[in-house]
């Protein structure tokens, strides 16, 4: 059993917050877009929550990241801004959130192989062991509860699971040297422009008949999943370690299938509550486990590039 640093406690602390927010995410897209088209779902959450950013970023006095490091904010662009947003809502116009709340359970997974490449980490054997395991179950969950056929939706949610894993490693490295909610603000506002053109022919062409819940699911996507959810996500990461805080997403599916249960009516079963018990075992077993790192993921990056 190996000790944890303050950090780490930290880091999981912020990365628990993260998984709140973000598992409501589904179920708020699946009522959204009940109304909206599914790409000004996606794409103009991004809109919003980058008007909120800049302000912020403004108030604040924040210097202009360098240009050298545009590349890997634009990775965060493509994986959290874009990817993840645009295939989840393409996914929930056919798919019931808690049948996507399982598939996207792989996040951590893929979370933890992008910690590999893009964060210097190095996750020990029982790591892998216990990660493979929680997977293992979702999977298995997500083959119980399915059509039994690869579907768009399927597809759509893997890419999004993929787009995800890549935005969020990439973003905890960047939060070493930039802070959390300054990541996130910095990608919103980078992306503006290059969404704002898209998400204006997808408008809705009359605001006023739109539901109060469609309206409502949006403006959570906007103010929670794509904006402030970031600010603890990101943090949690950078203080605890991408793969390790990373597993944190193996209760999401459960949290979101509850989510789900509640405003969605969708069904709570038996075989739900004892996926979930196993999953939370393997995240407690993988939170004990030894995790190594670069010398450069320990560090911040230059800023002189």
């Amino acid at each position: 059993m190996r000790p944890q640093s303050q950090d780490e406690l930290t880091g999981f602390v912020y990365g628990f917050l993260g998984v709140l927010v973000f598992s409501l995410t589904l179920p708020a897209t699946r009522v959204a877009v009940s109304v909206f088209d599914p790409v000004f779902v996606g794409l103009g959450r991004a809109i919003v929550a980058a008007g909120l950013a800049l302000i912020l970023l403004v108030a604040t006095r924040q210097p202009i990241p360098p240009l050298s490091f545009l590349p890997r904010f634009c990775v965060v662009v493509a994986g959290v801004v874009i990817g993840f947003p645009l295939l989840s809502a393409i996914a929930m116009r056919d798919a019931p959130a808690s049948y996507g709340a399982v598939i996207t359970g792989l996040l951590p997974l893929s979370t933890a192989l992008c910690g590999v490449w893009r964060a210097g980490e190095r996750p020990s054997v029982p790591f892998w062991l216990f990660a493979g395991l929680g997977s293992a179950l979702v999977i298995v969950f997500a083959l119980l509860s399915g059509s039994g056929s690869v579907r768009l939706a399927d597809l759509a949610l893997l890419g999004a699971v993929g787009a995800a894993g890549l935005g969020y490693a990439e973003g905890a490295v960047l939060s070493r040297t930039f802070g959390a909610w300054q990541v996130i603000c910095w990608s919103l506002v980078l992306a503006t422009p290059m969404l704002l053109p898209i998400v204006w022919q997808h408008i809705p062409p009359a605001f006023p008949a739109v539901s109060s819940g469609a309206a409502l699911g949006f403006l959570y996507l906007s103010f929670f999943s794509m904006f402030l959810g970031f600010f603890a996500w990101y943090q949690g990461l950078a203080l605890g370690g991408v793969a390790r805080v990373g597993q944190i997403q193996l209760l999401q599916p459960f949290l979101t299938i509850l989510a789900s249960t509640i405003f969605l009516g969708e069904p709570l079963t038996i075989t739900t509550l004892g996926f979930a018990t196993g999953v939370i075992v393997c995240v407690a077993l993988g939170k004990r486990t030894q995790i190594s790192a670069t010398q450069q993921s320990r560090t911040r990056i230059n800023l002189s590039g």
